[in-house]
């Protein structure tokens, strides 16, 4: 992590360039040491020797699996203080006592035991947690987690649509007011079960039943005068319901939406649900959607790959952005398409790939987005490996911190770039500086000195 107070240490530790004795001095320095929980790959072991010296618990942590050699694996083991030996163990199981998912394999590597046995544990944390994290367990074990005594444990196994509820499990499930929201959400429900939770006053619950995939169009006939936008919204994205019924429905959500209602825009704005089983339609059923005024049904069309091109090109041109960034994601996609769409409206820096990493994507359009106004599209200009130095230096001197951190991370940075960076008053574009692997080996032991390490 960065150091607000020590960029250069923090930075110099996640350095892929830096030499052994380099980080061997790093770790003596608190930033140092937190720098070094991010750096990828081995840990030598004169390192991990240095960490034991001078770090904590909280360095510990991060001193295990591959990371760290076998020797140094058992090193640990041994330790006297109980507070390093154990630190990654404690730090799962506190983890596991706040109710945070982890990983199934860092369960087994700290609780020292097999994911079949800590399904079985005594606590009902750990075996809540197991439920959460092991994605693929037999139905057997599933059988196990449905019949727990603790609510949590049944809860955490019902989450997912996968490995999923035996039918003879169902009623039960239903039933139960730990798993009757998720069972209601995933399960293909019976006239009888539906009935049955209908009849129930709890508004998540007939909001898990309207999100449900397999209801049958008479299900879904009686959820569509249900008082609830929530609902309103899931019974509208149905493949039951016409189009007429469908722009009633949302009418009714955009007019509650006007007059303030909150659950209205979180309803309409700020859901995740979409019509999935769209994918999944004959063509022909498809493409009935390519006017759809929902744009939940257009984007999902727009993820398919196998449209006409007479779709693809009303697709690129839609009104709703998402739209075209996800029609923009086909392997087809043409490069005019695709930089007259990046141009105008920059990335989604946390959808990977990212659109100038297509494969039709002009890479030589790249080093023209320095000019451009807008800072997220003037960003994108980073990612040509080859950028010319004018224009590195043009972007370092920029206002923007996140562009200066991204010259800061161009492998192209000049050694006069990177002495300008690493004094930067933002912490994030002086780490990043540092940890530049064009940093020379002779700057780094300056900084060192600089910091009396």
């Amino acid at each position: 992590m960065t150091s607000l107070t020590h960029p250069q240490l923090s930075g110099l530790a996640r350095n892929p360039a830096a030499p052994q004795d380099v980080l061997v001095r790093l770790v003596a320095h608190r930033a140092g040491r937190r720098g070094m929980t991010l750096r990828p790959g081995r840990l030598g072991d004169a390192v991990v020797e240095a960490l034991l010296t001078h770090g904590d618990d909280i360095s510990a942590v991060s001193l295990r699996g591959d990371r760290i050699s076998p020797a140094m694996r058992r090193r640990i083991a041994e330790h006297p203080d109980p507070a390093i030996r154990d630190a990654f163990a404690d730090f799962v199981r506190g983890t596991v006592d706040r109710e945070v998912p982890l990983p199934i394999d860092a369960l087994e590597e700290a609780y020292g035991r097999p994911r079949s046995e800590l399904v079985r544990a005594p606590s009902p944390l750990l075996r809540a947690a197991v439920a959460q994290t092991w994605y693929d367990r037999p139905l057997a074990v599933q059988v196990e987690l449905l019949a727990d005594a603790d609510p949590r444990v049944r809860a955490a196994a019902t989450l997912r649509a996968t490995p999923g509820v035996p039918p003879e499990w169902r009623d039960r499930c239903l039933a139960d007011p730990a798993t009757r929201g998720n069972i209601a959400r995933h399960v293909p429900l019976t006239s009888a079960q539906f009935a049955q939770l209908m009849e129930s006053e709890d508004s998540e619950v007939r909001q898990a039943v309207a999100a449900n995939p397999h209801l049958s169009a008479e299900m879904t006939a009686r959820l569509v005068d249900i008082d609830d936008p929530f609902v309103r919204v899931a019974v509208a994205q149905s493949h039951h319901v016409d189009h007429a019924t469908r722009a009633r429905l949302y009418a009714r959500v955009e007019a509650e939406y006007a007059d303030g209602s909150l659950d209205a825009d979180v309803a309409l704005n700020w859901g995740f649900a979409e019509p999935n089983w769209l994918r999944d339609a004959p063509l022909d059923e498809r493409m009935r959607h390519l006017d759809n005024p929902d744009t939940g049904f257009r984007r999902v069309l727009a993820s398919c790959h196998d449209l006409p091109e007479a779709a693809w090109h009303r697709l690129d041109n839609d009104p709703d952005l998402t739209v075209r960034r996800n029609a923009a994601r086909r392997p087809q996609a043409p490069a005019p398409v695709l930089e007259e769409l990046v141009r105008a409206h920059g990335d989604v820096f946390h959808i990977k790939p990212l659109l100038v990493e297509h494969p039709n994507f002009p890479r030589q359009a790249l080093r023209t987005f320095v000019d451009e106004p807008n800072p997220n599209i003037r960003r994108l200009a980073l990612h040509d490996p080859e950028l010319p130095v004018t224009s590195l230096q043009e972007l370092a001197a920029a206002a923007e911190p996140d562009l200066r951190r991204g010259v800061a991370r161009h492998p192209g940075v000049t050694e006069a770039l990177l002495e300008d960076l690493l004094a930067d008053p933002d912490p994030h574009v002086a780490d990043e500086a540092a940890a530049n692997a064009a940093l020379r080996p002779a700057r780094m032991y300056r900084i060192l000195t600089a910091a009396s390490l």
